[in-house]
Formats: structure tokens, C-alpha cells, sequence
């Protein structure tokens, strides 16, 4: 998955990367060659006492060492930006992939995991890049290289290698090979925690209300313990990296010391080339060592490039339709013939059968018990899932087939659950028409019988709103999800359940200028307050998915003992009369 994903995100940045292997080929070839002006000038300046060879070479000495300091600036400069265009690249993907999912793929991953994976999970594939751009690269070189240069200085002390390099490999890869699942797990615990630390802070107030501090600690405090032990696990085996490596190399050192003394004192080898044959052996071990360095962050890279793709490779069951419809007769009719949605692998349809029509200049109310399937409904017109069976038509046209742009002019959902974005009044008023003048904004916070309370805070429509609405209550933010979907004026208003956190006049309020606002629109409203839908033209009674009654609030009354009964929960016979 590491090699996939990278062999398709590097692809635009060949020409700096190949610019980076030529400046980190340079750079290694002058420090491959610096030893063996070192040599030279040992055995002919230093032993001969010859000051003029010691000057000319010391100075060719400065002249490779500046030339290799150039290429590996220049080699870390590109490898760093072509690492960050990377990370840039991968999350922008990752996010344009989580934009396109409907509410079954955004569930079936998780919120938490889903931002790990666009954040912690990119940032280790991008340190690995950045790794080995900028020591992976010239580790084999410089590996091959020492080995070749040492050879040159005397083949039998050679021999040391022989045994070196093969029980670093070996051990390497076998503390590697146990890292992997630990870096896997140690992701799938850092979604735990991200979880975790999310539902503590969304529902900070519920805590509070139960007196549920130290449970919640406990949740958090055993997620966090779950990460803590799973990274000292990794920690452990990465622990005995170094020691084992620096073990072997100061073994293979004094190997090399004691058999090159023997060398020179039976006149077989130079003292220089023992200098440089030790030289080169600590270069051989630092490509060693930094091909170690990379193997420790490799496993972990792999997990997260598998996550990554995971992301990547789900697509969304909500496809844009190859030759989309551009154009409507704009009337805004909205019709379900036998709609039918199955959760994946659910034994049972959430709604089945249903058959509805909602006319311009009519209110369609949509109501029945909890869990009856009035939301799941009312999500299939803007395609936030789309129907497992029948059609869904607005003017006509199944919603499967419309442009996505011409859907969101058309249709307009205000969800049980208001979600506001940082910014102001008005910017989130402008979210679904951005050249929305101020009048426009002010007009449909009257409506929506807001502008009284935006008025009062400071800065109007330039009032700050926090992430979620957070600072406004539940009430206010309905009133303000509401106006941002007058702001857009479509052919189809959807309300679910959007006045649950309205008091009794308020909403008869909002009601009423709504009726004024949208006479000419197609409005169909989910509610579980009876007086919110009793006055409207149509009412369509669920139950368990399935549509059992059509009629108005009189008519039902008499003829459908599901409404009636919901309606005598909630007032007496005579108010329902």
C-alpha cells in the first residue's frame, strides 16, 4: 500500500526528485572520497614530513567538503518541499474523498478516525518521505560505495565486512518484523483516544448534568493507558535498535584496529589506509544506521498508507450522475414512488413501499413514533443516501440523475440537528448563496424570527459564531439554520424536526411567516410536535417504515388510529378537536 500510494502521489514531482538523487549522489561520492585524500596525505605529507603535498591536498580536502555541504543543503531543501507538496497532495485527497461520502461511508469510518487519518496518519507517510529523501537516498550509496572504497584500501581486512554487514541486516529486519502490528494497533488505540476525547468535549454539559467526571476520566484514562502501553511496546524493540547496531560496530571496529596492526607491522598496509579503511567502515555502518533509522518508521508508515487508502479506495454510494440533468421545469414537485432504503447487511428495510407526493404551494407534514423512519425519508430527496428501491422525482426527475448544483438550488434541508460553522451571522446565512445581500440576511433572520435576538448581539450579523454555534442556544441555532435556507430561496423546503427547541409561541410565530414566505414552494416538514403540522394541507403518517395513513389533521382523526393516538399523547380530545 506504501509503495502504491507513493509511486501515484510522486508521480507530478519527478524533476525535483531526480535533481534531489543527483545533489544526494554528489554529496556521498565527496564523502566516499574525502578518506582517501585523508589517506594520501598521511602516508605522503605526514609520514615524509612534506608541508607542500599536506597544503595542495588539505586544500582539495576543503573543496570536495564544500562541494558535498552544497549538494546536501540543496538535497535536504528539495527533499523537504517535495515531502510537505506530498502531505499537501495526500490530505487534500483524502479530504475531497471524505466530502464526496454520504452518511453510510462517514459512519462506517467513524469522525475520529477519519480525522486521524487525514492528519496523524498523512503525517507519518510525509516524515517517512522527508526521511528518505533526505538519508535513505544516500545510505545505499554510500553503503556500496565504503564497501568498494574499502575494498580499494586493503581486500583482506576486508573481510571484517563480510561479517558486519549481514548481522546488522539480519537483526533489522527481525525487530522490524515485530514492530508492524504494534504500529497498526497503536493507530486503531490513537482513534480510541480521538473518540473519546471528542464525545468528552461535545457532551461536556451531559457530564456535567449526571455527575459523570470520574467515569468519564476512567474512559479516557483506560483509552490513554490502551495507547500508552502499545507505544511502549514499540518503544522496547526500538530501544534495542541502537544498542545492538552500536554493539556490532565497536566489535567490528576493534576487529578491524587489531588485524590492521598486524597488517602494518608485517608491512602489508599502509597506516593512512588503515585510517581510511576505519573511515570508511563507520560510513558503511552509518548507511547502516540510517537505513535502521528509516526501517523503525517504515512499519508505521505502512499502516498509515493502508488507512490512507482504505479512504481512498471506498467510494461513496451516493455517484454523481455520469450525464447529469442541468435543467428543470423549476415547478419543484416532489414525488417518492415505492422508496425503499436497506442499511448495508440489515435484515430489514428502515422504509419500504412508500409512496408520496409534495406540490408547490402545499405543506406535506411527515409524522409517526421514534424510529419510524421520518429523517431517514426526508434524507433521501437531497441524496444524503440514496433509495436501495423505488424512485425518488422532484419535477419528474429521479434526484439520481440531477447536477449536484442544481439539486442545492432546488432542494433545501434544514437537519434535526442545526450544525452552525465558525464565523459570523452572516457568514453562515451566506453558506448556500454567497452574493446574498445584507437586506436579503436581515429579511429572512425576520422571518425565521431571529433578527431580534442578532440584533442584540454585538456586531449584528457581524457576531461572531463559534464552531457548532456553541455560543447561541439550541432554539437560537435552529432560527439560524432556518434563515440560512430562506437566504437560499429553493423550490423544495425540507424542515426535520427544525422547531423541536422553539417554544409554543415562537413557533406559531415562525409558522406563520413561513406560510407567507414559502406559499408558492414545495415545504415538507418532520415534526413530533402535533401543533406544528396540524394546519398542513397534507399529513402522512409512518409506521415502522411504512406508510399507513394520508390525509388532513380531521380526516385522520376519524379514520387512522396511529395518528390518533399520537395525537391524544400529546393533547386532549377536546384540543385535538
Amino acid at each position: 500500500m506504501l509503495i502504491r500510494l507513493l509511486r501515484a502521489r510522486l508521480g507530478p514531482y519527478k524533476k525535483p526528485i531526480a535533481l534531489l538523487v543527483l545533489l544526494q549522489l554528489l554529496q556521498t561520492s565527496a564523502s566516499l572520497y574525502l578518506p582517501t585524500l585523508n589517506a594520501d596525505i598521511i602516508d605522503n605529507g605526514v609520514v615524509t614530513g612534506d608541508t607542500r603535498y599536506i597544503l595542495e591536498f588539505g586544500g582539495i580536502m576543503i573543496a570536495v567538503s564544500v562541494v558535498q555541504v552544497v549538494c546536501n543543503i540543496g538535497a535536504v531543501y528539495y527533499g523537504a518541499r517535495t515531502a510537505s507538496a506530498l502531505g499537501r497532495d495526500v490530505r487534500a485527497a483524502v479530504f475531497e474523498r471524505v466530502q464526496s461520502f454520504s452518511a453510510r461511508e462517514v459512519g462506517k469510518f467513524g469522525a475520529p478516525s477519519l480525522i486521524t487519518r487525514t492528519t496523524n496518519d498523512v503525517q507519518q507517510v510525509q516524515m517517512l518521505v522527508l526521511m528518505a529523501f533526505t538519508l535513505m537516498v544516500s545510505a545505499p550509496i554510500m553503503c556500496v560505495g565504503g564497501i568498494v572504497m574499502a575494498l580499494g584500501q586493503d581486500v583482506p581486512l576486508s573481510g571484517v565486512l563480510l561479517a558486519v554487514v549481514p548481522v546488522l541486516g539480519i537483526s533489522v529486519s527481525l525487530i522490524v518484523r515485530r514492530m508492524r502490528p504494534l504500529f497498526r494497533t497503536m493507530q486503531e488505540r490513537l482513534d480510541v483516544v480521538n473518540r473519546v476525547l471528542r464525545e468528552q468535549i461535545a457532551g461536556n454539559r451531559v457530564i456535567r448534568a449526571f455527575v459523570r467526571d470520574e467515569y468519564e476520566k476512567g474512559r479516557f484514562r483506560e483509552a490513554n493507558t490502551a495507547l500508552t502501553d502499545v507505544s511502549l511496546s514499540s518503544g522496547r524493540l526500538m530501544a534495542l535498535m541502537f544498542p545492538i547496531v552500536m554493539t556490532v560496530v565497536n566489535i567490528s571496529s576493534i576487529a578491524v584496529v587489531w588485524f590492521g596492526a598486524h597488517r602494518i607491522e608485517s608491512g602489508g598496509m599502509e597506516i593512512g589506509a588503515l585510517t581510511a579503511f576505519l573511515a570508511y567502515l563507520m560510513q558503511i555502518v552509518m548507511a547502516v544506521m540510517m537505513a535502521t533509522f528509516m526501517f523503525m518508521m517504515v512499519p508505521r508508515a505502512e499502516v498509515c498508507a493502508e488507512r490512507i487508502e482504505e479512504v481512498l479506495d471506498t467510494a461513496s454510494s451516493v455517484v454523481p450522475p455520469a450525464s447529469p440533468v442541468r435543467e428543470l421545469r423549476r415547478h419543484g414537485q416532489l414525488e417518492l414512488r415505492g422508496a425503499e432504503f436497506r442499511y448495508p447487511g440489515a435484515e430489514e428495510p428502515v422504509i419500504r413501499d412508500v409512496d408520496l407526493v409534495a406540490r408547490p404551494g402545499e405543506t406535506t407534514a411527515i409524522i409517526g413514533s421514534t424510529g419510524s423512519g421520518k429523517s431517514t425519508l426526508l434524507g433521501l430527496v437531497p441524496r444524503l443516501f440514496d433509495a436501495t428501491g423505488g424512485e425518488v422525482l422532484v419535477d419528474g426527475v429521479d434526484v439520481r440523475t440531477l447536477d449536484p448544483a442544481l439539486m442545492a438550488k432546488t432542494v433545501s434541508l434544514v437537519p434535526q440537528k442545526p450544525y452552525l460553522f465558525s464565523g459570523t451571522v452572516a457568514t453562515n446565512l451566506r453558506y448556500g448563496k454567497p452574493d446574498a445581500t445584507d437586506e436579503e440576511l436581515w429579511h429572512a433572520l425576520e422571518v425565521a424570527q431571529a433578527r431580534e435576538f442578532v440584533e442584540r448581539l454585538e456586531g449584528g450579523i457581524d457576531a461572531p459564531i463559534s464552531q457548532g454555534g456553541t455560543n447561541v442556544s439550541g432554539g437560537q441555532r435552529q432560527r439560524l439554520a432556518i434563515a440560512r435556507t430562506l437566504v437560499q430561496r429553493p423550490e423544495i423546503y425540507l424542515f426535520d424536526d427544525s422547531f423541536s427547541a422553539l417554544d409554543y409561541a415562537t413557533d406559531a410565530a415562525l409558522r406563520a411567516a413561513l406560510g407567507r414566505e414559502t406559499a408558492e414552494a414545495t415545504v415538507v416538514i418532520v415534526a413530533q410536535r402535533v401543533s406544528t403540522i396540524r394546519d398542513a394541507d397534507r399529513i402522512v403518517v409512518l409506521d415502522e417504515g411504512r406508510v399507513v395513513g394520508t390525509g388532513r389533521h380531521h380526516e385522520l382523526m376519524e379514520s387512522n388510529a396511529t395518528y390518533r393516538e399520537i395525537v391524544l399523547s400529546q393533547l386532549t380530545e377536546a384540543e385535538a378537536a
